[in-house]
């Protein structure tokens, strides 16, 4: 991801190149090799000057849909509400911008850098968030369908009363999460490490794929997994749980669950 700061300095890296060169040529034939060299590298670095400034370029458009902010740094910015469907976001940096209520559909988010972003409220439909990284971010009331977080970083992410529908969480990692009060349809966690994750009051319908998820002291009082899929006599043992939670046919409740809440 290119700055501004970058720029000016591949424009210093240029300056000092072209004294090279002169000072290379006026050594004589002798010195043929060393002018060659200085040449070619004042080559180089105009053409990366000229990417470089392309890049800036692209950097300063306004949010709009389609919008082109690829390794962009939009950190601690106030985008609340922007419509940024169909954007390319690919690998920039949100770090704590304000993205409530704004539209994502079918945005490129993969490796997009959203830490302690808020995206409270807002919607994508068919969006890709695969290897993001945003722990602490909050997806309060965030709506989901047909959207990909495979192998995103989400610890301590906050999807309360998110409505999620179709969402892959496949290998992703989700300490300390909080699902309270959010509905879950065909949700697939699938080795996904939800160590210490809070589900307490969501709601699942569908299929929800837990298999070879890690539920280390996952907290499921109260939740309906009678559907769910790939849960194993293991994970229910390591998970935190109480008697109003129900287990799919063929697994049953631990002689006493490992932990306790007041």
């Amino acid at each position: 991801m290119r700055t501004d700061t970058d720029v000016f300095k591949d424009f210093r890296l240029n300056a000092t190149a072209f004294r090279l060169f002169h000072k290379a040529s006026s050594v004589g034939e002798k010195r043929g090799t060393l002018a060659s060299v200085a040449a070619i590298l004042l080559s180089y670095l105009t053409i990366l000057i000229f990417v470089s400034s392309a890049q800036a370029a692209h950097c300063k458009s306004w949010p709009k849909p389609g919008v082109n902010w690829s390794e962009c740094n939009k950190s601690r910015l106030m985008l609340a509400g922007a419509n940024l469907e169909s954007a390319n976001l690919f690998n920039a940096n949100f770090t704590m911008t304000d993205l409530r209520d704004a539209n994502l559909s079918f945005a490129n988010l993969e490796k997009t850098k959203l830490v302690r972003a808020s995206l409270a409220g807002a919607s994508a439909r068919k969006a890709t968030f695969a290897r993001a990284e945003a722990h602490r971010a909050s997806f309060v009331r965030f709506s989901a369908k047909d959207v990909s977080f495979e192998s995103a970083e989400l610890q301590r992410t906050d999807f309360s009363r998110a409505d999620l529908a179709r969402v892959n969480f496949e290998k992703s990692e989700l300490g300390r999460a909080t699902f309270g009060g959010a509905r879950l349809e065909d949700v697939r966690f699938s080795l996904a490490n939800l160590s210490r994750a809070d589900f307490t009051g969501a709601s699942f319908a569908g299929f929800i794929a837990f298999d070879r998820s890690i539920l280390f002291l996952t907290r499921i009082e109260g939740v309906d997994l009678s559907t769910a899929t790939g849960l194993r006599q293991a994970q229910i043992d390591t998970a935190c749980g109480d008697a109003a939670t129900k287990l799919p046919a063929g697994l049953s409740v631990p002689a006493s669950w490992p932990c306790m809440f007041d």
